[in-house]
């Protein structure tokens, strides 16, 4: 039986942030939101660091005093048992594929590239940085395009925990640097995600 959830540490730009912020809508729970500046260090404290030890965000606190750390694991916790996630072993272990594709070729790509188009000042970027990471990120991307050219939905043409797991990444790729519009798949994709009931976007 799953231990509800009750307060939710977060930083409004991060995408993996957005995942559980959408997946708690979706799934029409309600927690506190704390949000905390990684800018200014606020994760990077001592009373943080007892929360997670990486001074990561997000976290999600449960109602008996534990912290789940780390997006897709949290993911995988709300929505394992719900609509949001497949009765069957290959339909689970094919949305875990997916999120191991996207913590190794979107969060690490797309994620990276827009967090330093947004503070171009938190590090200097060499041109061969940038190329290495376009083309690593454009080959994820066409990986995902041609998938989404055959279904709806990531997992069995049904939306699923998989699909908010990528979004969170994906819908913003512009803001990195990266050209949405030669893959008519996920923009095609990305509408589908948005009208799925109780959809919430990434700032309100």
């Amino acid at each position: 039986m799953k231990t509800k959830p009750v307060k939710l540490y977060d930083y409004q730009f991060s995408g993996n942030g957005y995942k559980i912020r959408l997946a708690l809508a979706q799934l029409k729970l309600e927690v506190e939101v704390v949000n905390l500046d990684l800018l200014k260090g606020e994760t990077w404290t001592l009373e943080f660091f007892a929360k997670n030890p990486m001074g990561q965000i997000p976290v999600l606190e449960l109602e008996d005093g534990k912290f789940l750390r780390e997006s897709n694991a949290i993911l995988y916790y709300l929505t394992r048992n719900t609509d949001l996630m497949p009765v069957n072993l290959m339909g689970q272990t094919e949305v875990l594929q997916w999120m191991f594709f996207e913590q190794s070729n979107i969060d690490k790509v797309l994620g990276r590239t827009r967090f330093l188009k947004a503070f171009p000042d938190f590090r200097e970027i060499t041109n061969s940085e940038w190329e290495e990471w376009y083309s690593a990120g454009n080959k994820a991307l066409k990986v995902l395009d041609e998938h989404l050219s055959k279904t709806s939905f990531l997992v069995s043409d049904a939306y699923s925990s998989a699909d908010i797991c990528l979004y969170g990444y994906v819908h913003t790729a512009n803001e990195g640097g990266f050209e949405l519009e030669n893959y008519p798949s996920i923009q095609k994709w990305l509408e589908n995600v948005r009208s799925t009931p109780c959809f919430t976007p990434q700032y309100e």
